[in-house]
């Protein structure tokens, strides 16, 4: 064979190969960036979800524990319910898990006796007022393994 072809074809083999490096190279940092992006995203989603469970379980919590009707809280109930079954599609099995715990014993609390001031403060002393707890580290656990993914 000719030199001239051989160097003509190792020239045009590097080429392409430096063309497909480059190329697969790019794909792959797009891939991260927008994998990463979409992880921020479904953080913040669930962050703004979280948050708003938090706050209205919160409400009804205090709701059922100084009120036997449920009637007062029903809109409350309403939007707490809501936003579970959005974190049944959204969230991980142990933070769903946790959020029906809540809004059971919130909807097992409407069917105690109201409790008085001294009891709520006696409630908050030891603890068991903080329903929420479990909750939230679920939700942190959470947090850790998206974080850990993304890395």
């Amino acid at each position: 064979m000719d030199a001239s072809i051989i160097s003509a074809l190792a020239a045009l083999s590097g080429a392409t190969i430096g063309g497909l490096t480059s190329g697969v190279a790019n794909w792959l940092n797009h891939r991260s960036q927008v994998r990463a992006q979409w992880l921020l995203h479904e953080k913040n989603r669930r962050q703004i979800l979280y948050r708003d469970f938090i706050e209205e379980a919160a409400r009804c919590h205090i709701d059922a524990l100084q009120h036997h009707e449920v009637s007062d809280g029903a809109p409350g109930l309403v939007a707490l319910y809501a936003k579970l079954n959005r974190m049944r599609v959204l969230s991980s099995k142990p933070v769903v898990r946790s959020a029906e715990h809540i809004a059971k014993t919130i909807m097992d609390t409407y069917l105690e006796p109201d409790k008085s001031f001294d009891e709520l403060r006696d409630m908050a002393k030891c603890g068991s007022i903080d329903l929420l707890r479990e909750f939230s580290e679920a939700c942190r656990d959470e947090f850790d393994e998206m974080r850990e993914r993304q890395l």
